[in-house]
């Protein structure tokens, strides 16, 4: 890996939708990669499969370049998603992609979810199964493509200018000021009404009890974030 610097703000957000079954793809034979990150200034510009499968010494560099970069702590990361990202940028004729994020500790997404609207519990990014990325052009056209690809998850973030993929089930979902502005709305309409709470750690907890929400109401919270969702597609 090479260093160099790049400075770029972007939130790293993830919502869920109802999953249906990716395509399967068939393995490729040599592939390369040339990616920047972000937040730490890294470069990766190399191959990291060839007809053998995954090249051992390449993941193992994306491991570390792939980093949760909050703690530094690094996973495995799923060569399908590198696949399906190779992929989406042959088809934009994107040479390099910037990463905004990758891999994420439960730690790193537990605080995330209490400061981020749209961050879910089990994120594709605990696993290494998934990546934040923007391009410097066509970012929605290459959005448009992925989703056709069906071969996992893609939220589209318009008003942050990133793309999110992910290796697992099959959905999409976009977010913009717009929706989070209605969410915002309604949580605060749910919380006037006498009904929730937020204790001191962010959670989202019921006055009686001062319990956190079960799991019908976080149920009924990811729906609310789905209407969110859905309100940001309206013109």
């Amino acid at each position: 890996m090479n260093r160099r610097a790049f400075v770029l703000g972007a939130a790293g957000l993830a919502a869920t939708m109802r999953p249906t079954r990716a395509r399967a793809v068939p393995a490729p034979g040599l592939q390369r990669l040339a990616l920047t990150n972000a937040h730490t200034g890294e470069s990766f510009s190399g191959p990291y499969r060839d007809a053998k499968g995954p090249i051992a010494s390449a993941m193992d560099d994306l491991s570390v370049f792939l980093r949760d970069f909050h703690c530094g702590e690094m996973i495995v990361i799923d060569v399908a998603l590198l696949d399906f990202l190779v992929s989406v940028m042959e088809a934009a004729g994107a040479p390099r992609a910037t990463v905004l994020s990758a891999y994420r500790t439960p730690e790193t997404n537990a605080m995330l979810a209490r400061t981020t609207f749209g961050v879910a519990e089990h994120s594709q990014h605990m696993y290494g199964r998934a990546i934040d990325f923007t391009l410097p052009v066509r970012l929605e056209e290459t959005m448009l493509t992925a989703r056709a690809m069906k071969r996992g998850g893609i939220g589209w973030y318009p008003q942050s200018n990133f793309i999110h993929l992910d290796s697992g089930p099959v959905r999409n979902w976009t977010l913009e000021g717009h929706g989070f502005q209605k969410l915002l709305l309604d949580l605060q309409r749910l919380i006037a009404q006498g009904g929730l709470g937020i204790n001191g750690r962010g959670d989202l907890v019921t006055r009686k009890t001062g319990e956190k929400l079960s799991a019908s109401a976080r149920l009924a919270m990811h729906r609310l974030i789905a209407r969110a969702a859905a309100a940001a597609n309206l013109p």
